[in-house]
């Protein structure tokens, strides 16, 4: 076995990754587990007390994190966050666009305003910060963006109108930007998770009138790998397209579902 080849293949040593969302649930999970991997960690976020704490987590663990506030609906906000990580580390080698919001109603319950938010901090935000960062891709001779889908990226969702549209979005829009941007070695991929133990589906629990409890989490667990989702799961995915593991993939999407829409 040649072990050299191996850690050389997922070794994220030195490699500098911006994560949306990075202050809770799978974005802070997938920081932990790339900073396990060798990276550098810059985690964008508007929870502030939430983004101080990821930072102290990530040095307990001998880590490297900065924490930006950042509201990534706004294209200023955007372009502070990504000029200050290439002041600080002079490169930026993977975006994680993971940050989201979860809203789950139809159509006639839901309300323009929350159409509005859901779409922008989970679609738009992906685009905004992709711009920002892909002409530093561009000159630095690459890099890899991972964008946030879901299982709800290939079918739809009961009282999901505006999650199951932001996600149909997040990965077509993956696709054109495979397209566009492979000629200067940017790779864009999309994971696509299904239920994972995150405050986020916390929320949904409770915006549905349900109790987060064991039931439902039994309910949730019902796929053929018969268990929940946990972040480390999904954070494996974005370390492999973070890595050189998949230095020909792109445009490519990866379910991380248990089995669950097979």
């Amino acid at each position: 076995m040649n072990t050299a080849l191996i850690l050389k293949l997922v070794s994220l040593e030195d490699k500098i990754v911006v994560i949306s969302g990075g202050a809770s649930g799978i974005g802070l999970g997938t920081a932990k587990r790339l900073v396990e991997f060798g990276a550098k960690v810059a985690i964008l976020d508007i929870n502030d007390a939430n983004g101080a704490s990821a930072v102290k987590d990530i040095q307990s663990m001998g880590g490297e994190a900065i924490y930006i506030n950042c509201d990534i609906r706004r294209l200023e906000d955007c372009q502070t966050a990504i000029n200050y990580v290439i002041e600080k580390y002079h490169k930026i080698d993977a975006l994680f666009n993971n940050a989201g919001v979860a809203m789950r109603k139809n159509a006639v319950d839901l309300d323009p305003e929350d159409w509005d938010l859901a779409l922008d901090v989970s679609l738009k935000g992906q685009y905004l910060l992709s711009k920002c960062v892909i002409p530093f891709m561009k000159k630095n001779g690459g890099g890899s963006i991972i964008n946030s889908g879901s299982g709800w990226s290939f079918k739809g969702g009961e009282n999901a109108v505006s999650y199951c549209a932001m996600k149909g979005g997040s990965l077509n829009m993956t696709r054109a930007m495979c397209i566009d941007h492979g000629k200067d070695n940017i790779r864009v991929n999309i994971v696509c998770p299904g239920d994972v133990d995150t405050p986020m589906l916390q929320s949904e629990c409770e915006q549905l009138g349900g109790v987060y409890d064991k039931n439902y989490k039994e309910e949730c667990a019902d796929r053929p790998l018969n268990r929940l989702g946990t972040v480390e799961d999904v954070a494996n995915a974005v370390v492999f397209f973070a890595s050189d593991l998949s230095t020909w993939v792109s445009g490519a999407n990866l379910v991380v579902d248990g089995g669950g829409i097979a």
